[in-house]
């Protein structure tokens, strides 16, 4: 069972822990704000576990980061710990991939029902984490602290979609099968380990604070202001590298003798 106390310390909550949709949107809040998306793993050829154990200790004892199979399982035992109904899903990620693109099933979000209906959560994808449950309602432009989101409904599957300026882009699509845990760790295994994944050779790093996004992608660092502007500059060396992981990320760097040849390669 989840250590909640250590978590709510982790995210900084000290509201309510009825199961309700005022503590669900209270925590899809909290939890992307303390607990940033980070890729570090995969790109030292560290192996990327998802016993609960495992995710307490590297996200909340040791205060790193993780993607969407560790933020979202870690999440998903935090809302069941308070009595919340909780499933896993699994999305093709269609963002920056082009709409017609099938794509492999390399992304995790929940479903949580409530008595107010079903909502989509996700406190894993990157730059454009939700960092508001959405209802499973289609077409209905959904406005969270951030972008606006809707869901979308094609013949059994789903997409959730948001409006960066005045385009609504597509961020995935996923149907309600349920994932177990077993399903769940071979999507990891193939994300953090096929020479193909993105994981393995590009940094990535994003959190949103309650005013902007900042986003990491390689060496180019980008602020997302809650007024659409976009603010772009190149890190050049493996010292600034650090310093945004873990001042702007809020990042504790793994003590691993490959991570400044890592850095290194990423601005070379």
């Amino acid at each position: 069972m989840i250590d909640l106390d250590a978590y709510f310390g982790r995210i900084a909550y000290l509201g309510s822990r009825e199961p309700t949709l005022e503590t669900l949107r209270a925590l899809h809040w909290h939890h992307p704000l303390a607990i940033p998306f980070e890729t570090l793993d995969p790109l030292l050829g560290r192996p990327v576990r998802l016993e609960l154990e495992v995710l307490e200790r590297k996200l909340v004892a040791e205060r790193r980061g993780g993607y969407c199979f560790e933020q979202n399982l870690l999440f998903g035992h935090a809302l069941r710990a308070l009595g919340f109904a909780v499933t896993q899903l699994a999305g093709r990620v269609i963002w920056q991939a082009g709409d017609h693109e099938r794509r492999a099933r390399t992304h995790m979000l929940l479903l949580v029902q409530l008595g107010e209906g079903a909502y989509v959560c996700d406190v894993g994808f990157g730059g454009l984490t939700l960092t508001a449950p959405l209802r499973l309602e289609p077409d209905v432009e959904q406005q969270t602290p951030h972008e606006p989101f809707r869901v979308r409904r094609e013949a059994r599957e789903y997409s959730v979609e948001a409006r960066v300026g005045a385009e609504w882009s597509t961020l995935y699509r996923f149907d309600l099968q349920e994932q177990r845990q077993v399903d769940i760790e071979v999507l990891n295994y193939y994300v953090s380990t096929h020479p193909e994944s993105p994981f393995l050779s590009r940094l990535m790093a994003a959190r949103p604070t309650s005013d902007c996004r900042f986003a990491l992608r390689d060496n180019v660092f980008s602020v997302y202001g809650g007024n659409g502007r976009l603010e772009q500059h190149e890190l050049g060396s493996a010292a600034e590298l650090r310093g945004a992981l873990a001042l702007t990320f809020g990042i504790q760097l793994p003590a691993d003798e490959r991570l400044e040849a890592a850095l290194e390669r990423v601005v070379a």
